[in-house]
């Protein structure tokens, strides 16, 4: 073992993953020592709630309410920020970095706004920013993409990258309950957060994409330029439906390059039951990534949780404390590209996706309804791929459309155009399809 001296960590936020972070570090001190190449230590804690700390870690370490009073002590080597939001966060790191502290995050909403001024402020600072835990948890996709697939010019993303949103729609598959009786059991089981927004909006993978899409295709983060749809107008007869057609509805994360530009899209999303990624249910999480040479990978795991996220948490600090000594210009760069050879690609526009599409629609259950609907699609270059049409009573019928790879604003248009129809009784529901071939 080395006997460089031990390297000092400031840790902010003592929650969920905060704890966790200290149980980790704690109990496989020894086994991460003789990885790092030198002893890592906890030696100052700041949390709002001191009590909850001071329970778990006892006088062993002081503990304080002042999180710059950590960030400005110059003993310290490693900042790790477990205290989510964006703003105080954004301070608490820029601080940190001009202090001269690496800084270790699981801050994903932080990166997705303000990830190209903190890289540039690390760079300028000659200090580190590590981000493993910000997106899919205790899964090291960061590392993997950023180092593993060095050697690929990778074509496509796509995730499950929230739990929340998958254990619910995981859930009204297999129990056959609404939306809202499972968001409220989701809240119950601690998986949704009392305002579960960003969750069920897409918000959150949209901040996860926007970081993953970064690393994949060398462009700069662009959370605002993500167009992102929650699962929250996902109804019951939409998830069978899509069971009897063979596929699966997950939110997904859907990040792919184009000869003119790259999509960058969250929204449900209909998935073959053969895919692998059909079949991640619960609150677990997983990412397929599409590389030139090695074709496609997928990597499975927990995306949240106390242990599983201190798990990345703690490989970061890892990291940090191997690279500490090396010279700046040598360190593996924040967003795997060299910063000055990231490239602006043009971020297409939801209307310039392609895709496939399942649509659904009540109309009046009479001759020539449709032909009607078909000619609309032909009008507009839209195939067909297959439809289901069942009796609903009343002289209505649904019609079930599932539609090939098509143009999002042709798409749109033929929507408009049946939604006119008289015989057509209700807005026509779309959801979007991917066979990830």
């Amino acid at each position: 073992m080395s006997h460089l001296q031990a390297i000092r960590v400031g840790l902010l936020g003592f929650g969920v993953v905060g704890s966790g972070t200290w149980n980790v570090l704690r109990r496989n001190s020894n086994e991460i020592a003789r990885r790092a190449g030198r002893r890592i230590e906890i030696v100052r804690i700041a949390t709002r709630t001191i009590s909850k700390a001071t329970n778990v870690v006892g006088d062993s370490v002081p503990v304080t309410s002042d999180l710059m009073e950590v960030v400005r002590d110059p003993s310290i080597d490693i900042v790790v920020e477990l205290i989510g939001g964006t703003n105080l966060a954004k301070d608490i790191v820029i601080e940190a970095l001009k202090n001269g502290k690496h800084v270790v995050t699981a801050n994903k909403a932080l990166l997705a706004h303000h990830g190209n001024e903190i890289f540039k402020i690390a760079s300028e600072n000659k200090v580190m920013v590590a981000f493993e835990a910000a997106v899919a948890g205790g899964i090291p996709i960061i590392k993997s993409v950023r180092e593993g697939l060095t050697a690929n010019r990778i074509q496509s993303v796509a995730g499950i990258i929230n739990g929340t949103s998958n254990f619910i729609l995981s859930e009204m598959r297999e129990k056959g309950l609404a939306f809202e009786e499972v968001l409220k059991e989701a809240q119950r089981l601690g998986y949704a957060e009392a305002d579960p927004t960003f969750d069920i909006e897409g918000v959150d993978v949209a901040h996860k994409l926007s970081i993953l899409a970064s690393i994949a295709f060398g462009v700069p983060i662009q959370f605002d330029r993500v167009f992102s749809e929650g699962i929250t107008q996902i109804e019951q007869e939409d998830v069978v439906q899509a069971e009897r057609l063979g596929y699966r509805l997950k939110l997904l994360g859907i990040a792919t390059r184009r000869e003119n530009g790259i999509e960058l899209r969250v929204h449900p999303t209909l998935i073959p039951n053969s895919k692998m990624l059909a079949n991640v249910n619960g609150a677990m999480n997983a990412v397929m990534v599409r590389g030139d040479a090695v074709g496609e990978t997928l990597f499975y795991g927990p995306g949240a949780g106390s242990e599983p996220t201190a798990s990345a948490v703690v490989a970061d600090i890892v990291d940090v404390t191997r690279l500490h000594t090396a010279d700046p210009e040598h360190r593996v760069p924040h967003l795997a590209f060299q910063p000055d050879a990231l490239e602006d690609y043009k971020i297409l526009p939801i209307e310039e996706a392609q895709t496939g599409y399942y649509l659904r629609m009540t109309v009046k259950d009479q001759k020539g309804v449709l032909a009607d609907v078909s000619r609309i699609f032909a009008d507009h270059g839209i195939s067909i791929n297959s439809m289901i049409q069942d009796n609903k009573g009343n002289n209505l019928a649904s019609l079930v459309f599932l539609i090939h790879q098509t143009i999002e604003a042709s798409m749109q248009r033929a929507i408009q155009q049946i939604e006119a129809l008289d015989s057509v009784q209700n807005a026509v529901k779309l959801i979007r399809l991917e066979t990830l071939e």
